[in-house]
């Protein structure tokens, strides 16, 4: 495996979804912190970067914890993951 991974990344906040490229060493939570970053950039700030997001596997439902390692998941290329804020979970 390469140091970085190809991910279709959806937010249905937003109802948008993106290709990006996440490296594969980096924890869940920098990972989930890059992407809002680079959403809100994209996008006008339209994320709320202060609310906690999760991130799950679309396919498997599974729930990423915050401190596993990407390469040590089963995000690999062309997985596809949804961002979801804690606060519309709750809704």
């Amino acid at each position: 495996m390469k140091n970085k991974v190809l991910i279709k990344i959806i937010i249905p906040e937003i109802n948008e979804n993106f290709d990006l490229f996440i490296p594969v060493n980096e924890q869940v939570w920098k990972v989930k912190k890059s992407i809002i970053k680079a959403v809100c950039e994209l996008r006008n700030d339209i994320l709320e970067p202060n609310f906690k997001y999760a991130l799950f596997n679309k396919e498997t439902g599974e729930l990423y914890n915050e401190n596993d390692v990407i390469i040590r998941t089963d995000i690999r290329n062309v997985t596809e993951l949804v961002l979801l804020s804690e606060h519309n979970m709750k809704e």
